[in-house]
């Protein structure tokens, strides 16, 4: 799963919102019954140089199976691709084939901008992992295809823990007071250059604490599912790490929050351990020159079944209900979904694929860092419960939300209880005004 280069910014939904609300929620026109008719289709993707190579090429043999129907590059890059793609939506001018993330799929699919894949001929969803499917799925529609799965997962820079002289925890039964007493020792060693740990303010994890709590962020039915005081519990933790200093002072973690991989604590060796996707190991050992570890999430008891871990499915294949092609769109995404041409080019940089046949096609030809990650995927198994629900419509731009209470509560602005009640009521303000 390497990924050359990794952006951390955060992007703001801002004029997007704005743009999906003035969505009308119709479907487009359908396709020609001649399925040999010339057609173009435009396809929309985020990535970097290398996924853009690797996406063109599959885009050449597809064609070369497929010469009726030509494929439009449309590449971008993630902090800005939300922001175009609901302009271009909202008038009427979306691409027919849509790289989609998780927490758009409601955003998208339920204001009709999406076409229902269950309902289109050609696309066999028969091999695909079934948690992988109901992923892509929002109030009975099927808005998008996993092209693979991975986990978050604490990566540990064994660089950082060696020149520190702390021993790789046991992540089969750590808890959260061994993470932040092995955070502790490596930022002491680090005398104010290094630091024992980043401190996680991604959507995901506060998803695996509450978990871990029994709780949720959001309820199947589309509403927020958890106390503030578990939330407030989360951002109580961090800042925990800020006044232990396992993690670096608020400064110097808004610094690093807007680097990009190559110029980050994490990327230049500084800092023992951070909370990425599985599929980001091989850019993260390119990137460090590093041997890299991937940990389970600690729990409070150290019960590897309790550490809320989920499957999350790294991307989608969506398609858009104003396509003029609906049909050679859905073969499109067959293509990419289960040919084992596409995913013999494809690999596994947009996840594990969930298809498990193609999986075992490709295995003998993954790099260590993608046959490793296979491997760690497949060891979780076991104690992975249920992934959380897909997030309600309103919800796209949570992250950004959670990590502005972050740095309200790492800057003493706000107590973590009152970060907590806020957010609350801000996100419950977000949902209930898309409806």
């Amino acid at each position: 799963m390497s990924i050359p280069t990794v952006s951390r910014r955060r992007f703001q939904l801002g004029a997007a919102a704005v743009a999906l609300s003035l969505l009308a929620t119709g479907c487009g026109t359908s396709s020609s019954s001649n399925s040999n008719e010339e057609v173009t289709l435009r396809f929309a993707w985020w990535g970097n140089e290398y996924l853009n190579a690797q996406t063109e090429k599959v885009i050449d043999a597809f064609e070369a199976e497929h010469p009726n129907i030509k494929i439009e590059s449309e590449p971008g890059e993630w902090a800005s691709y939300w922001d175009k793609l609901a302009t271009k939506t909202a008038a009427n001018d979306a691409p027919d084939i849509i790289q989609m993330d998780q927490k758009y799929i409601a955003e998208y699919g339920g204001r009709g901008a999406l076409l229902d894949l269950s309902r289109q001929e050609g696309i066999d969803t028969s091999k695909l992992d079934k948690e992988g499917l109901a992923s892509g799925q929002y109030d009975g529609s099927q808005y998008g295809l996993s092209t693979g799965q991975n986990a978050y997962v604490i990566m540990a820079n064994t660089k950082v823990f060696e020149a520190a002289k702390v021993p790789l925890p046991d992540d089969t039964k750590w808890t959260w007071d061994e993470f932040m007493e092995t955070a502790a020792k490596i930022s002491a060693a680090g005398d104010g250059k290094n630091y024992g740990a980043a401190y996680g303010s991604n959507e995901a994890d506060l998803i695996i604490w509450l978990r871990q709590h029994g709780e949720n962020l959001y309820s199947k039915d589309g509403k927020l599912d958890f106390d503030t005081a578990t939330a407030a519990s989360f951002w109580e933790r961090l800042k925990e790490q800020r006044d232990s200093k396992a993690s670096p002072p608020a400064t110097v973690a808004t610094e690093d929050a807007g680097a990009g991989l190559e110029e980050s604590l994490f990327g230049t060796n500084r800092v023992g351990m951070a909370w990425w996707w599985t599929n980001q190991l091989g850019s993260l050992e390119a990137t460090t020159g590093s041997s890299i570890k991937m940990l389970r999430a600690p729990s409070g008891d150290g019960s590897a079944a309790k550490n809320g871990m989920y499957y999350k499915p790294t991307m989608f294949w969506s398609a858009s209900s104003r396509s003029k092609h609906p049909e050679a769109a859905a073969t499109f995404i067959n293509y990419l979904a289960n040919s084992p041409e596409a995913g013999a080019i494809l690999m596994t940089d947009r996840g594990v694929p969930t298809n498990a046949e193609i999986v075992d096609s490709i295995t003998p030809s993954l790099k260590p860092a993608d046959t490793t990650v296979v491997s760690f995927l497949k060891d979780i198994a076991p104690d992975v419960k249920e992934a959380p629900p897909v997030p309600p419509v309103g919800a796209g731009s949570v992250q950004n939300v959670i990590k502005r209470y972050t740095d309200e509560v790492l800057y003493d602005r706000l107590t973590p209880q009152a970060a907590a009640e806020a957010f609350k009521k801000e996100v419950e303000g977000m949902v209930a005004g898309a409806r």
